[in-house]
């Protein structure tokens, strides 16, 4: 079963429920069986900086899902957990973003795999090194990973 790592975070609300709830939602999606998550930490906005504190995490998961399908089913649980339409970097109640699946790389209009720039947004190489420190170093030493 493949291994697959996603990001999370939140600004709006009660933000460490909202990731809690993500969490849960995932577990609870056909096909993905959460393994481990990261601490929590609070991180400075990225993009946009006249927004709230955002609270970020991340998430090891196995899944029986491709690329596209768990895309999908990211998309449905932070619309069921009230996220709505938003711009680039703006305030958000649940973000969830496919970080890495397996070793693959992928591109496409909707995703990019691995997820551009971990190697330079702290709020997503933190939590991700806390889980896979191997796979941050796979990507430091291979020079054509989109960073």
């Amino acid at each position: 079963m493949p291994i697959a790592y996603l990001g999370l975070g939140s600004n709006l609300g009660d933000r460490r429920r909202n990731l809690e709830r993500a969490v849960a939602q995932l577990d609870g999606t056909p096909g993905v069986r959460v393994k481990r998550v990261s601490s929590f930490r609070v991180t400075a906005p990225f993009g946009v900086q006249d927004q709230p504190e955002f609270l970020n995490g991340a998430v090891e998961i196995a899944t029986d899902l491709d690329p596209t399908e768990l895309l999908a089913a990211v998309k449905t649980i932070e619309k069921a957990l009230g996220r709505l339409p938003a711009y680039r970097w703006g305030p958000r109640l649940i973000d969830i973003d496919i970080l890495l699946y397996d070793r693959l790389r992928w591109e496409s209009p909707e995703l990019t795999i691995p997820h551009p720039g971990i190697l330079e947004r702290p709020f997503v190489r933190e939590p991700l090194a806390e889980l896979a420190p191997e796979r941050i170093e796979e990507l430091r030493r291979d020079a054509s990973v989109p960073v």
